[in-house]
């Protein structure tokens, strides 16, 4: 029989996992991810469904490389983010579906303002989770930020956690 975290326990998980990004608590916010996890960004001219394999990302990590990321972005050796920009990411139109293995396949909308150095750049998309639940907690899989963008101007890069 599959049992199901409440659909106001996924909300509240994604709503922590944005607040974890903007206090830029990020060794707390790679704890929610799986041991196998993956994390994606596909570039703005791609597919939103593309497999990293065969097509450019601006993000393809798996968890170990997501970790790397996260220790880089905690050095003062990361430029493009020291001193650490001001985000706020907004989590909303939360769709829930479940999967077989006691999964659940999460769709939101999201939009990210990020304010660094008299800059105000935005990023809009939708975002797209597996979840699982280990030990009685929920943790990401998967997630797949997808840009709403046909290009990165004016930002240029993606040098934030979105």
């Amino acid at each position: 029989m599959n049992t199901f975290p409440a659909r106001t326990d996924v909300e509240v998980f994604l709503y922590r996992e944005a607040l974890l990004l903007d206090e830029w608590k990020l060794v707390e916010w790679l704890a929610l991810f799986t041991d196998d996890a993956v994390y994606h960004v596909p570039s703005t001219s791609v597919a939103p469904d593309a497999s990293p394999d065969d097509t450019l990302f601006f993000i393809a990590d798996d968890r170990f490389r997501l970790g790397e990321r996260v220790t880089r972005l905690g050095k003062r050796g990361a430029h493009a983010e020291f001193p650490h920009s001001k985000t706020r990411h907004m989590v909303s139109n939360i769709l829930i579906d479940p999967l077989p293995d006691n999964e659940l396949q999460v769709t939101a909308a999201f939009y990210v303002h990020r304010s660094k150095e008299g800059n105000t750049d935005t990023y809009v998309g939708q975002y797209r989770y597996r979840l699982c639940v280990i030990e009685g907690a929920l943790r990401i899989r998967a997630k797949r930020c997808i840009l709403d963008h046909d290009t990165l101007r004016p930002q240029g890069r993606v040098s934030i956690i979105l």
